[in-house]
């Protein structure tokens, strides 16, 4: 194919761009792409910077596999070639996700998230191991609120089922690092231990799996790929809360694994003993190696992370701009990543440089969006009001009609009721394993007390201002 023929199709894929991206974005992210060459069905795109290539493959890569699929054909693969230093012209190749080939759209689940072949593959180099490369060591910035998952997490890709470490628990709130830390360690295994089975699967997807392989009779066939692995990593274990056949399978590939030197890793967003709905005889397991918790990073460590986050994107902000970031965003890692890219996408937008004055509107914007965008858990209602009224939270579950306790009981089903979205049968399985109907009479005792009696509705009003805040 001719240069002009290949610019030619660039030209006709910023054609249906501009049709599905915002106007200012169009402008000034599309606009800054040129077409470097397509060659051997590899198009390679020029980029102004490794931000662009961040956001591009972020927020648009499905509208880009399109197009790129329309105009230059199936199977076509995407590379960026981004340019790192303007003055001496040096270039960078940085190839595109794997996702990125053009092809034409599959069904995928609802999480984005393929479905794994139910049958064992032959050899492991077979395997997808559904790991993602950027995660890694070299880029996980260690502090005090993450130093104990971290060695323990090397120590574990050393040696990996030779540690007294396993399974290896790690467990702390959402956007911590806690994904970016377990991508670590099977990416650091796979690099020692080429041959060795390795595989990431969130909670959910293995949950699908599972229900998938009981509609269709290949339970089996299901039981035997994942007791093939040797190195399991499942995110988000939370997720197989009150599911109980999930839970039951799971179990014994557990004890497979285990029992066969195998390496388990798992992730939740709570620790074991915070794990209501979950069979006791999986919160044992989950307790025989090492259980370690990932805090909140503190105000150093997130200068660090955002020192390092800048500099990988050949970013240049002023110092004052990285502490004020870094002193009043104190969710989460995610979230001082999300501001950084808010900023390169304002400057780039109004065409201005990052300052003081952008950084503390584009801050106080994205903590009123957090604070906004909290979900509050059945779990964290009922570990609130507990704790109010000075009550052990297994006692909630325990066949007793002592007045305290059902009282607790009652009120942590009405604001569960309330303030998530869960449902009464789950809410019952998850506060006391009661049913659905023990659920709306409690709302209905709680309801009524709250019309008559002031002290108690007040008590009340100040428990959920709790659950607000947390």
């Amino acid at each position: 194919m001719t240069d002009n023929n290949h610019v030619v199709l660039w030209e006709r894929c910023l054609k249906i761009i501009a049709d599905n991206v915002p106007g200012p974005t169009y402008e000034r992210i599309f606009l800054s792409i040129w077409p470097v060459k397509f060659e051997e069905g590899i198009l390679t795109l020029g980029v102004p910077s490794s931000f662009v290539c961040e956001y591009l493959e972020e927020h648009y890569i499905d509208l880009l596999r399109y197009v790129i699929y329309r105009e230059y054909g199936e199977g076509t693969h995407l590379k960026y070639r981004v340019l790192i230093d303007k003055e001496n012209k040096q270039e960078q190749e940085w190839e595109s996700d794997s996702s990125s080939q053009a092809v034409r759209p599959k069904p995928i689940l609802a999480d984005g998230n393929k479905v794994l072949p139910a049958r064992p593959v032959a050899a492991p180099q077979d395997l997808d191991p559904q790991l993602n490369p950027k995660y890694n060591f070299e880029n996980f910035i260690e502090g005090l609120s993450n130093k104990l998952s971290r060695t323990a997490g090397e120590a574990v890709a050393q040696s990996p089922a030779k540690t007294s470490f396993n399974p290896l628990f790690i467990y702390g709130p959402s956007g911590v690092g806690k994904t970016h830390l377990v991508n670590a360690i099977g990416t650091r295994i796979k690099e020692l231990y080429p041959n060795k089975r390795v595989l990431y699967v969130s909670a959910y997807l293995f949950y699908v799996q599972y229900t998938n392989s009981v509609r269709e009779n290949t339970q089996n066939d299901f039981i035997n790929f994942y007791q093939s692995i040797d190195v399991l990593i499942i995110d988000d274990v939370q997720e197989f809360a009150t599911r109980t056949k999930t839970q039951n399978t799971f179990f014994h590939i557990f004890n497979h694994l285990h029992q066969n030197g195998k390496q388990l890793i798992l992730t939740s967003d709570r620790s074991p003993v915070m794990l209501q709905g979950m069979e006791d005889r999986l919160l044992t397991r989950f307790k025989w190696g090492l259980i370690a918790e990932m805090e909140r990073p503190n105000v150093e460590l997130r200068r660090h992370i955002l020192y390092n986050k800048v500099r990988r994107d050949g970013l240049n902000f002023p110092e004052e701009v990285i502490d004020y970031i870094a002193e009043n965003v104190d969710e989460s890692v995610r979230d001082l990543e999300g501001v950084v890219t808010s900023l390169m996408a304002n400057s780039m937008v109004y065409n201005r440089e990052v300052d003081i004055e952008m950084t503390e509107r584009v801050v106080r914007r994205a903590i009123r969006n957090m604070s906004e965008q909290k979900t509050i858990s059945v779990e964290d209602v009922l570990e609130k009001v507990c704790a109010h009224y000075g009550v052990e939270t297994t006692a909630v579950s325990a066949k007793t009609r002592k007045r305290e306790v059902v009282q607790v009981r009652q009120l942590a089903m009405y604001l569960a009721k309330k303030h998530t979205d869960a449902s009464s049968a789950k809410i019952g399985k998850l506060i006391g394993k009661r049913d659905h109907a023990t659920v709306l009479h409690a709302c209905k005792i709680v309801g009524g007390q709250l019309e008559v009696d002031k002290a108690f509705r007040s008590e009340v009003e100040e428990l959920e201002a709790t659950l607000r805040k947390r």
